[in-house]
């Protein structure tokens, strides 16, 4: 059963580079329409309906009315634990011919090391309302596997003219962010089936230098473009400086020779604007918000926030949303969801998918039409 509850928030400010934050109530209400056990990413197919995964290596369909599927079988291994597992889910730009789907997830090395991986497969959708994967073929994966499961990243987006991009965290090894050598740290700029274009920045390199689109990246946990094409990222930073960037072919975010936040030990990590040769963050927040996914809007069911992005906040426990104005990003306003928010979608009529984090993390569809006075 669908059960809808109303959410009147009051929006609050908090300390970031940005210093014009709204304050307003909420325009939406949200419905909850089914829950998960640790909700990870979420994507709609061409008929309406989601695909969900879930940490622990579970895929499933689910319908907007919260009905869902078996576990879908075909799912690669999953290195469960810490932050990894089952993580992104996005369907190819000619899925509706193809079929094809895209799937990021921690795997596990020889001995005691994991890295993320990114494999590619059929989706083959059945008649009892779920499916499998079919001809699975890991495409990508981290180089090199390391010890720990923390800072994975492994988001995935397509670009407007199909090249696929994949966030890689630096595996909370710092000195790889900036290791040509590596691909950790990084975001990667790749063919539909993996291989290397030509021209990329450090194609000429060869090996996973080719792979590279921008380096100096910490945790980047969300990946979109915006309406003219133009890729962003959130990333958390460490103790302090949590970012969005606007990604640059070519360009070094500088981390960790510099941040606007510390190491956790308390030692102090230089600024970006003492480094000008690194590209600094549009928007950065100190305390954190802990992002987890990033979305631009272009829906019409809230016109007002057309053009505008939105982050999935973890341990800000709402929804962030950011304008822009020229070449300038600022927070504009806080959606306070009482949970930590895993990931945030459009869905095709242009309301606002949210999956919160954890276990009994609930779908959530955000609509002007949900509200009451």
């Amino acid at each position: 059963m669908r059960t809808s509850f109303l959410i009147f928030v009051l929006l609050f400010s908090a300390a970031c580079s940005a210093d014009k934050i709204a304050s307003a109530r909420a325009p939406f209400g949200a419905t909850e329409v089914a829950t998960f056990d640790q909700p990870w990413a979420m994507s709609f197919l061409p008929d309406g309906r989601l695909l969900v995964t879930e940490k622990e290596g579970r895929l499933y369909v689910v319908t907007q009315d919260g009905a869902r599927s078996a576990p879908v079988p075909g799912v690669p291994d999953v290195d469960y634990g810490g932050q990894g597992g089952l993580g992104d889910i996005v369907l190819h730009p000619g899925f509706a011919s193809n079929g094809v789907v895209y799937i990021s997830y921690a795997e596990a090395g020889s001995g005691n090391v994991r890295g993320a991986a990114v494999a590619r497969a059929k989706l083959i959708l059945d008649d009892n309302g779920g499916g499998q994967l079919a001809d699975v073929k890991v495409i990508w994966r981290q180089v090199a596997k390391v010890s720990g499961r923390g800072h994975y990243g492994h988001r995935i987006a397509f670009s407007p003219d199909g090249y696929l991009y994949i966030s890689s965290g630096e595996r909370q090894k710092f000195d790889p962010s900036q290791d040509m050598k590596q691909n950790l740290g990084k975001i990667l700029r790749l063919n539909d089936d993996g291989t290397v274009p030509a021209d990329n920045p450090f194609a000429d390199q060869g090996g996973v230098t080719a792979q590279i689109w921008s380096l100096g990246h910490r945790n980047p946990l969300g990946l979109a473009f915006d309406e003219s094409g133009q890729l962003w990222n959130v990333e958390m930073g460490p103790r302090g400086g949590d970012e969005l960037n606007r990604v640059i072919r070519g360009a070094n975010y500088g981390y960790p020779i510099v941040s606007n936040g510390d190491h956790y030990g308390g030692t102090e990590i230089p600024d970006h604007d003492t480094h000008p040769e690194f590209e600094a963050p549009k928007v950065w927040w100190t305390p954190v918000i802990s992002p987890g996914d990033l979305m631009f809007y272009s829906g019409d069911l809230f016109p007002q926030w057309k053009g505008s992005a939105f982050i999935a906040g973890l341990s800000a426990r709402g929804l962030i949303r950011v304008a822009f104005e020229g070449d300038t990003a600022f927070e504009a306003e806080r959606f306070d969801m009482n949970e930590r928010i895993r990931a945030v979608r459009q869905g095709p009529n242009g309301a606002i998918w949210l999956l919160e984090d954890g276990s009994g993390g609930r779908l959530l569809k955000l609509t002007p039409e949900s509200r009451r006075e």
